[in-house]
């Protein structure tokens, strides 16, 4: 190419009819050339184009690393700046993956337009490409327009303890494409984005508290009141438990619900919802016409929406009656971030003190009887 440059340097053009006689046939013209170029001339147009080009190869070296410093001299100023005003953790990775891939791509777009080759054309080459390598990388950008989403509408965050696609795990850094997670024993897992966006996440550390659930067996005889009494008081003596509520909703979650329902109308005391301005105008507007309008739908024209209170009080139920053992359902609501340690730390208590209240744990057993007729035989 370096040659095929300095021949067409060589071409005497008188004018453009000159110029476009030499563009409709480069052949010809680099054949006339090596004819009217002497050995010596051709060697020294080569030498000059050749020290042309390494100092441009130098200097493109020169801004390569120059533009390396400068990139990361932004990343690390707009980081400290996420950091310092504390912007969520969920966003600044997301950006600071951006920041980084675009800078890299002006700074490449640059060297290659200081070596020589066509900017222009090669942008052009490069937007065609794109569009054949975006068909071919569908589920990419499927993943890109998905952690958009994730950083828009905020399904979970870094910090957060999620379950998707049979993995669970703390969001370690949400990126371009994919989604990074923890697991319990120090594994990281890459999800990608698109998939986190269209489907169903499970997530533990959304909500403020979280119940935790036993399954207690006791033998048949054992006084059932006394076993409640027993785990009641063990709840009561521990801060990170949920105490009783006064005012909480009935512990049968179908009459919870049903209540809820039929008191929805009725300005149930629970927190307000704020609703949005245009909701507000949407029910406003609505309203005016529609006769007998109940006090719920009232709540919610004014930019209030009752919520029931949930039930946080710890509770003791008969769940099942085995065949060798009544099965009880120990309930009690705990802070999210508590939730393992209760869990473990009870299934162990449990074990350990409910026998001196005289409730022991059964085993499955069968009863043989045996016919006297046939004892007799024998």
């Amino acid at each position: 190419m370096l040659l095929y440059e300095i021949l067409l340097q060589s071409i005497p053009l008188a004018g453009a009819a000159d110029q476009s006689a030499a563009g409709s046939d480069k052949s010809g013209d680099i054949a006339s050339a090596l004819k009217s170029l002497s050995i010596q001339d051709l060697l020294n147009r080569l030498a000059e184009s050749a020290v042309g080009f390494a100092m441009d190869l130098a200097i493109a070296i020169v801004v390569f690393y120059a533009g390396r410093f400068i990139i990361r001299k932004i990343y690390g100023f707009v980081k400290s700046v996420f950091l310092t005003r504390r912007i969520d953790a969920s966003l600044t990775t997301f950006v600071l993956s951006l920041i980084n891939i675009v800078l890299y791509f002006i700074l490449i777009v640059t060297v290659i337009g200081i070596i020589g080759i066509e900017t222009t054309s090669f942008l052009a080459l490069f937007a065609s490409a794109g569009v054949a390598i975006g068909m071919a990388l569908s589920g990419t950008l499927q993943n890109f327009a998905g952690g958009v989403l994730i950083l828009l509408l905020k399904p979970y965050k870094i910090g957060d303890f999620i379950e998707v696609q049979g993995y669970a795990g703390t969001v370690k850094e949400i990126q371009i494409f994919f989604t990074v997670i923890t697991t319990g024993d120090n594994k990281s897992i890459l999800i990608p984005n698109g998939g986190l966006s269209t489907g169903s996440v499970n997530n533990y550390s959304k909500e403020e508290y979280r119940r935790v659930s036993w399954t207690v067996s006791i033998s048949y005889g054992d006084d059932v009141t006394r076993a409640r009494e027993a785990i009641l008081g063990f709840f009561a003596k521990d801060d990170r438990i949920m105490p009783v509520s006064a005012d909480a909703v009935p512990v049968d979650e179908a009459a919870a619900i049903d209540a809820a329902g039929k008191e929805a109308d009725m300005a149930y005391p629970g927190e307000p919802v704020k609703c949005p301005g245009w909701l507000r105008s949407v029910f406003g507007k609505k309203s005016k016409g529609v006769a007998g309008v109940s006090g719920g739908i009232g709540n919610a024209v004014k930019g209030e929406m009752p919520l029931p209170k949930p039930n946080l009080s710890p509770a003791v139920l008969v769940n099942e009656l085995g065949a060798s053992s009544v099965d009880l359902q120990v309930r009690a609501w705990v802070k999210s971030a508590d939730y393992w340690t209760v869990y473990f730390h009870y299934n162990e208590l449990f074990y350990n003190e409910l026998p001196k209240y005289g409730i022991s744990f059964p085993f499955p057993q069968l009863d043989v009887h045996v016919n006297g007729a046939l004892n007799s035989q024998a």
